[in-house]
């Protein structure tokens, strides 16, 4: 499934392990490494993402432009636009067919010291492990129902948050962890998206800490720079090659063959969906 990091997969004071098996987070899984491994696609190039899913017109305009891959907003209680009338298995087939890369993103519950006031009134619950295991099965049952097939990527959307707390830290990566080990279970490959200095900073301490079912590709934003890949303070020589997505501009209005979008920047190589 690509990348192996030579981990040791220790037990940690950090977070307690629930029995069962551990996966690492390249995405390969101590239990399942006799077992086939889904077929992974990946982009290398400029992607972009915005609030709701635009109309099929408009991603057909914006073939103007240098992007070729779309983060497009699928599922989770947390997802700020919910209602996305033009997100369908039909509107995937059909940007696929136009040569379109898709990133789904799944805004689920939030760390508990989230900063976003948007934001607290889904934080994650009492049982962070239950509760990232049953939306980690609600990813996958909505991307099925977009027509995603196993080996897709799903990335957790987890806004800043203060990972210095240690109690929140230990909440915020059970529910994490919980997610990406259903998801990969399933099939899928679980990505992760947060703050280069908040969520990333804490995944990455966590691998160095030996912590198992991490996520499998980084999904880092840091604004204001320009955009790069393998350069990331935050993170050190892990999650590589072709699994890192740096969202280096957020909030700006771009126009390509006629159409105005409100987006954010990426630069991507990293796994991407595969649609029926």
């Amino acid at each position: 499934m690509g990348l192996v990091l030579a981990l040791a997969l220790t037990t940690l004071a950090l977070c307690a392990v629930p029995t069962g098996a551990t996966s690492r987070p390249d995405g390969t899984s101590e239990a399942g490494r006799g077992r086939a491994a889904a077929r992974v696609s990946t982009f290398h190039g400029r992607g972009f993402d915005t609030c709701h899913t635009p109309p099929l017109g408009t991603m057909r305009r914006w073939l103007s432009s240098d992007y070729r891959a779309v983060g497009v907003y699928f599922g989770g209680r947390g997802r700020a636009c919910k209602r996305q009338a033009h997100l369908s298995r039909d509107w995937m087939r059909a940007v696929r067919g136009m040569g379109w890369r898709v990133l789904p993103l799944y805004v689920g519950s939030q760390s508990p010291c989230v900063f976003a006031k948007n934001k607290k009134g889904v934080r994650i619950g009492r049982n962070a492990w239950r509760q990232g295991t049953g939306e980690g099965r609600d990813a996958v049952r909505r991307a099925k129902a977009l027509g995603m097939l196993r080996g897709s990527a799903l990335y957790l959307d987890m806004e800043a948050y203060d990972y210095r707390n240690k109690k929140c830290a230990r909440t915020t990566l059970a529910f994490v962890r919980a997610w990406d080990r259903k998801v990969r279970r399933l099939g899928y490959v679980p990505g992760f998206y947060s703050g280069a200095d908040s969520g990333v900073r804490h995944m990455e301490a966590a691998r160095r800490a030996g912590v198992p079912d991490l996520p499998a590709v980084m999904w880092f934003a840091r604004w204001r720079t320009r955009p790069h890949l393998y350069r990331e303070p935050a993170l050190r020589r892990a999650w590589r090659p072709a699994r890192r997505i740096h969202q280096y501009a957020g909030n700006v209005r771009e126009r390509h063959g006629g159409r105005s979008l409100m987006i954010d920047r990426n630069l991507v190589h990293a796994p991407v969906a595969r649609i029926r």
